[in-house]
């Protein structure tokens, strides 16, 4: 597959810039992969959909404020991206404009007790930085750093929808932080939703992918097997392989919530039956594959020439995602990460 084939029309005006309200009341796209059937729904009629046994597969990654700003000692403004912390107090980071900054430049966070080092570049635009006083990552971010929501959407760090986005960007089942971005298919879950779906016998399972550069990095090959994935850490508990299995043994299927989740289940079968696991994954996975462990997929409508879109192809096909894509367009849906979502069955 080449990045010609990610490609897609669409009027900017269908970017949402904000989540729908209440959260349920997103469009849904229902695709039937086995007769080629296009629903149009809203999200909350999800149980409609949903069987007992089945088993609802959710990642539990908490998004951290990681947008941040800091202060040159001429009162440049740089902003910068947290991407994760490799020890106490050294933070591996994305700087705006880091050619302008000196080795060992020392710059400030404003109207904080902390400031921010430059140690080294690495590669891919990443610097290594030393902040101090040394406190968690999260601790800090919490006090100067803003929602990473993604550049289409245009916040600035004193923009008005700042401060919701640190509730509308992220899961109400978030617990693990460490994601610089939301896994965004699990936007659209109510408490009230989850507790329907509980109900009515759908089993819940969770696992956690940190989402990071690796997810909406651009692609910048033409042919998609040359492409590189960042890694990113993932978890997946020994409850969580049982309930599958238990599920699966019972008739249910597996529907994954978001392609973090899938990234995450085909990950931990690529060597055999799934299995509990932790570690780092840079699995990239677009037509031809052959999926092991899911399915029915909860997704959103993805940028083009992304790696999110190439997975999708993969579930659905293309043609008929394509077509899908064409039918939501025409009927303005919503697209992107505060956008409404797809259920590929």
């Amino acid at each position: 597959m080449r990045i010609d084939d990610l490609r897609y029309d669409l009027p900017p005006d269908l970017i949402a810039a904000h989540p729908c309200e209440p959260r349920d009341a997103a469009r849904l796209l229902v695709l039937h992969r086995g007769t080629g059937q296009i629903e149009h729904r809203v999200f909350r009629d999800l149980p409609e959909y949903l069987r007992p046994d089945d088993c609802l597969v959710l990642n539990t990654t908490k998004v951290l404020p990681a947008r941040f700003e800091v202060r040159r000692q001429t009162g440049g403004r740089i902003e910068g991206l947290f991407l994760r912390e490799i020890a106490p107090g050294v933070w591996n980071v994305l700087l705006a404009g880091v050619g302008r900054l000196n080795d060992g430049e020392t710059l400030a966070f404003p109207d904080s007790p902390w400031t921010l080092t430059l140690l080294r570049r690495l590669d891919r635009g990443e610097c290594e930085v030393r902040v101090s006083p040394a406190e968690p990552a999260a601790t800090i971010l919490d006090r100067v750093g803003v929602m990473p929501v993604p550049p289409y959407i245009r916040r600035t760090h004193d923009h008005p929808h700042v401060d919701e986005d640190r509730a509308d960007y992220q899961t109400v089942y978030a617990r693990q932080p460490g994601a610089v971005a939301a896994p965004t298919a699990g936007l659209h879950f109510t408490q009230d939703l989850l507790n329907t779906l509980g109900a009515n016998g759908v089993r819940g399972a969770e696992l956690t992918l940190h989402v990071g550069l690796g997810t909406f990095q651009p692609l910048e090959v033409e042919d998609l097997a040359d492409h590189v994935m960042h890694k990113e850490w993932y978890d997946l508990p020994a409850k969580t392989a049982n309930t599958i299995a238990s599920s699966r043994a019972s008739g249910g299927r597996v529907v994954a919530v978001g392609t973090t989740s899938v990234r995450v289940l085909e990950t931990c079968a690529e060597n055999g039956p799934l299995a509990a696991a932790s570690g780092w994954t840079d699995i990239f996975i677009y037509p031809p594959y052959q999926f092991r462990e899911v399915d029915a997929l909860i997704t959103n409508f993805h940028l083009p020439e992304s790696t999110l879109l190439a997975l999708v192809f993969a579930f659905a096909g293309r043609d008929f995602t394509l077509r899908a894509y064409e039918t939501a367009i025409a009927e303005r849906y919503r697209f992107f990460s505060y956008g409404d979502a797809m259920l590929i069955l």
